[in-house]
């Protein structure tokens, strides 16, 4: 793989990273005036419509064929768009302010999570420098989110229930990631369209569900009126630019190598909750240097590798294909 391939998939990971960073904030106002599973539904419904509109354009009606990968698409797209979406942002609607940064320094676990994954479900055993990486990775986000004071997390133990939520979503989310592999004879948007599709179809069948059932009440205009810029920007940046920058950036580094990234993630989050009036500490500047060099050392590490054993490669692609 050439070295302009990787820069640009770890570019794309950056991109989607950063743009998932600044939606936290942004849901905190949203979520004071709609729910979780109406704010999902709405936003991955319009989603839904742009991504079904540029397949049809770029590829064609051919583009929507299964291909007997139909169950597949329906598993990831509901881990990603109804299990992470709704469960992530339920928590931190029930967390309240705290949620904002809850929710995003549970991202930083995502690397973890696939490991763990990978090696107790498929038996694929990371390489050293992959864990040192990640470890160091979380450490920098939590440096970065706690701010040296490790009574952050005592603070937890009153939300749990909020903390489950996140955490499945999380769950899912890495799932969905690792599930892209399996389909990497297809196009990141071909991909991107249908999980998105059968994802939102779910969300939206559970939620006219619940709203049956009295658990939630639709949205009224005025409440969509006072979030329309709110919608716009997860439409936009979080939602289409994000989820095809992410899917094809994992599809060049895997996704073991590409979820790596989601620990800009809380980093973004705060530089725009300082932006809003927090201020700037050592912690900070600390844990972002420490996720910047985790980042570096795993790819200087991979490369590497490659240039002096050429059975890295093969390993490498095994462990794409471990999915």
């Amino acid at each position: 793989m050439s070295k302009s391939k990787i820069i640009v998939g770890m570019i794309a990971c950056l991109i989607a990273s950063m743009s998932w960073g600044a939606m936290f904030p942004v849901a905190d106002h949203a979520l004071k005036y709609i729910n979780p599973f109406y704010f999902s539904t709405i936003r991955y419904g319009a989603v839904s419509i742009v991504l079904i509109i540029l397949l049809w354009m770029k590829e064609g009606k051919k583009a929507f064929r299964l291909e007997g990968k139909g169950k597949l698409l329906v598993f990831f797209g509901i881990m990603a768009f109804t299990v992470y979406n709704v469960l992530v942002f339920l928590g931190q609607m029930l967390m309240g302010k705290s949620g904002v940064m809850v929710a995003s320094i549970m991202e930083a676990l995502m690397p973890m999570i696939s490991i763990a994954i990978l090696w107790g479900y498929k038996h694929v055993k990371p390489k050293k420098y992959m864990v040192s990486s990640m470890i160091i990775a979380f450490v920098g986000a939590v440096f970065v989110i706690t701010k040296g004071d490790m009574s952050f997390f005592l603070t937890l133990k009153q939300n749990l229930v909020s903390l489950a939520f996140i955490l499945i979503g999380v769950v899912g989310w890495v799932i969905y990631t690792m599930g892209g592999q399996t389909f990497n004879d297809w196009s990141t948007l071909r991909y991107s369209t249908l999980t998105c599709v059968f994802g939102t179809a779910v969300t939206g069948i559970i939620t006219m569900i619940i709203t049956m059932q009295g658990y939630v009440s639709v949205p009224s205009t005025e409440m969509i009126f006072a979030i329309k810029y709110d919608l716009l920007f997860m439409m936009t940046l979080p939602g289409i630019v994000a989820l095809l920058s992410w899917n094809y950036g994992v599809k060049i580094l895997s996704s073991i190598n590409g979820i790596l990234f989601i620990n800009f993630v809380p980093i973004t989050t705060l530089v725009i909750m300082m932006i809003q009036g927090y201020k700037i500490t050592i912690f900070d500047v600390a844990g972002t240097l420490l996720v910047i060099s985790a980042l570096i050392w795993n790819n200087i590490c991979q490369r590497r590798e490659e240039k002096t054993n050429p059975q890295v490669i093969q390993e490498e692609e095994e462990l794409r294909q471990a999915v």
